[in-house]
């Protein structure tokens, strides 16, 4: 069987090159009067027009600018607010992976005695010149796939090969990689094991928390205590830390915004955003730093630590462009406190949370298109992480991503975090807007490759887009979220095809139909089956999110729940497919029913920082032992077409009982729906 593995945007000076020039050094805070009359604490007098910059810390992704900044972007300015953007996760990984960041890592990890070394930082420092001379060309091939470097690449005594290279030698014995046929993907699918050697030397001999999509991330994982990542703060720099100082010193001395918003999406982004607020008061103490996004929105409900206030002044909740408008408008003194929008900041000494009960809902048709000014589209390193075409979709081009509706047209789901805004406020745009919005994204960056990431992409608003898009000869490729439900017949999926969609992912969770009905998916194994056929058959590649260890789930339904999927790949229906563990989150239906569910969370904490992913007991519950490698080892075999024909039960190490699924189950719901 195949073994599997566990586990920056233009630079701003660039930014500024443009017509928006900053012509001077910006106000700082004690530039701001300020008149408090124990009523309004009304900010009277203020900067005449604000200047913003929105900020991705490291790390997010390479191949494509997260969603965030260019909505907000687009929406500040065209509400007349001087607006620039820069995406600092891209920017550390072109440094990193560059001939200056392949001497730093040496000089890093030379200091590792030899013996303490890894074979893979071993093998770097016995061939750092090649690398060195080796390294810009690969990432300005994965740029811009041009045929030149390509035949570099696939000329072998040019490029060193490190450990991952191992994988093509396997893949190849497997019989499971026909991308071998094709110079050009195979190339960058080199290039990318390449750089996935660079990435495992950074985190083996220069710092171990790094990683492509993430930094830093289990510092921020459960954080219910503000203390660890506090004494994180406070230690000696790393390499990311001296480079993110370098780069605020470098903004600094260009002329600081007023005010500086990051977004926090992830776990794997909050140390770098903290750290970047260090650097800032460093060397510009007066700049207003604001802080927002999908960590932000999950795990800081309830934060209630002074201490964060030392690195943050606001923290802004939910959708950021109301919230953003509105303390922009304070920090110029053109509004007052009371009228902040959903924003947590400290006055004295105490964490308050203010939120004008009167400001409006933004309706998700009245968001403008995003704007992408100040983030060079052609710098984004698009790679090929695995010959699996699903999985080469998600990172081998730079999808603009883009968002068809506000929350979930079916939030019901038990584990899901439904009592939140982002999923339970369901508002859609109209489909002649989302044209609209794609055709002003096409305009203003030449791009058309689309990632629609709702939560769950509805079936009316996708066929009525599809239909415009063919109408009018809008020729797009794009790939979303969507519910496995009937709605996904033949005739719609051969209508997505037709207006381009090329992938679709979605939820099959535990795969089993009674706690399917317990979780209240709203959808049957039957239906899931036929929707991913009906799909499968119309070309577009099928990803499932599974899940194990739901409350009250038993060994033998895990084991059918591996069945059914071994017998969709076996039937052509999926393409790719993950499984991850159940997480209990205090704003999911689950936590708020616990008796139904059998569980029992721990007491939550006090620590005022993170409150979301919650320990819990279950009387009866599943003794681990294994399984997660085990179903993840299968998932991955069968992604490769391998092991389709095995027994589910002997994937696992510890006894498993045989599944109850029919052997031909799949098939036969399949010639039903014909």
């Amino acid at each position: 069987m195949i073994e599997c593995d566990s586990d920056a945007d233009s630079d701003f000076d660039e930014a500024m090159s443009s017509n928006h020039l900053l012509d001077s050094i910006m106000p700082k805070h004690n530039s701001i009067s300020t008149v408090i009359d124990g009523q309004d604490d009304e900010l009277r007098v203020g900067i005449r027009s604000l200047r913003v910059l929105l900020l991705t810390p490291p790390m997010v992704q390479l191949n494509a600018p997260y969603a965030a900044t260019p909505l907000l972007t687009g929406f500040l300015r065209a509400n007349g607010v001087d607006a620039r953007q820069s995406d600092w996760s891209l920017k550390a990984g072109l440094t990193l992976f560059s001939r200056r960041g392949v001497r730093l890592m040496a000089e890093e990890a030379e200091r590792i005695p030899c013996a303490e070394r890894t074979e893979g930082v071993g093998l770097f420092l016995s061939r750092v010149n090649r690398y060195a001379d080796s390294v810009d060309d690969v990432v300005a091939f994965l740029q811009q796939n041009d045929s030149e470097r390509a035949r570099r690449i696939l000329d072998g005594p040019w490029l060193p090969e490190g450990p991952r290279f191992r994988l093509v030698g396997e893949l190849r014995a497997r019989g499971c990689a026909p991308y071998m046929d094709d110079d050009s993907v195979r190339a960058r699918f080199l290039a990318s094991l390449y750089l996935d050697d660079l990435a495992d030397v950074i985190r083996e001999g220069v710092d171990p928390h790094f990683g492509f999509s993430k930094y830093a991330e289990q510092i921020a994982l459960s954080a219910d205590s503000f203390s660890p990542l506090c004494r994180e703060l406070e230690k000696p720099f790393r390499l990311m830390d001296r480079l993110l100082e370098e780069w605020v010193g470098e903004l600094a001395a260009q002329g600081m915004p007023d005010l500086i918003g990051m977004t926090i999406p992830f776990p794997g982004n909050v140390y770098a955003a903290f750290r970047i607020a260090q650097c800032i008061r460093r060397h510009a103490p007066g700049v207003h730093i604001a802080a927002g996004g999908g960590y932000v929105n999950t795990e800081w409900r309830t934060l209630s630590d002074p201490r964060v206030f030392d690195y943050l002044d606001y923290i802004l909740y939910d959708d950021g462009e109301l919230p953003l408008l509105r303390l922009v408008k304070f920090l110029e003194g053109k509004s007052a406190r009371n009228e902040l929008v959903r924003t947590r900041l400290l006055e004295n000494g105490r964490v308050t949370y203010v939120n004008d009960p009167g400001a409006p809902e933004l309706r998700h048709r009245d968001r403008p298109a995003p704007c992408f000014e100040g983030l060079d589209l052609q710098r984004y390193c698009p790679m090929i992480e695995s010959p699996n075409p699903m999985h080469r979709l998600w990172s081998d081009r730079c999808w603009i991503k883009m968002t068809l509706a506000h929350g979930c047209y079916w939030h019901r789901c038990a584990f899901c975090d439904t009592s939140l805004d982002y999923i339970r406020r369901y508002d859609p745009a109209p489909a002649v807007r989302i044209v609209e919005w794609i055709e002003q994204v096409i305009a203003e960056t030449g791009r058309r490759d689309f990632h629609f990431v709702d939560e769950a992409a509805p079936p009316a608003l996708l066929r009525r887009l599809a239909e415009i898009l063919i109408d009018r000869n809008i020729q797009i490729n794009w790939w979303t979220n969507i519910r496995f439900e009937r709605a996904f017949n033949t005739e719609l999926a051969s209508l997505l095809a037709r207006a381009g969609c090329l992938a679709v992912t979605g939820g099959m969770e535990c795969a089993e139909d009674r706690l399917l009905t317990l979780m209240n998916k709203g959808v049957t194994l039957k239906g899931m089956a036929q929707a991913a056929r009906s799909l499968a058959d119309a070309g577009i590649l099928v990803h499932a999110y599974l899940m194990y260890g739901f409350p009250t789930e038993t060994r033998r339904e895990i084991v059918d729940a591996l069945e059914y999927v071994r017998q969709l790949f076996a039937a052509g229906c999926l393409h790719s497919a993950y499984w991850h563990r159940f997480a209990l989150t205090v704003h999911s239906p689950v936590y708020e029913q616990m008796n139904q569910f059998g569980i029992q969370p721990a007491a939550l904490s006090e620590g005022g920082f993170s409150q979301n992913g919650i320990a819990y007991t279950e009387r009866h519950g599943l003794k681990d032992r294994g399984l997660g490698e085990s179903l993840h080892a299968a998932v991955y075999n069968y992604m490769h077409g391998v092991g389709l024909d095995e027994p589910a039960e002997l994937w696992f190490e510890c006894r498993m009982p045989p599944p109850r699924l029919k052997k031909n189950a799949v098939r036969s719901w399949i010639r039903m729906k014909e």
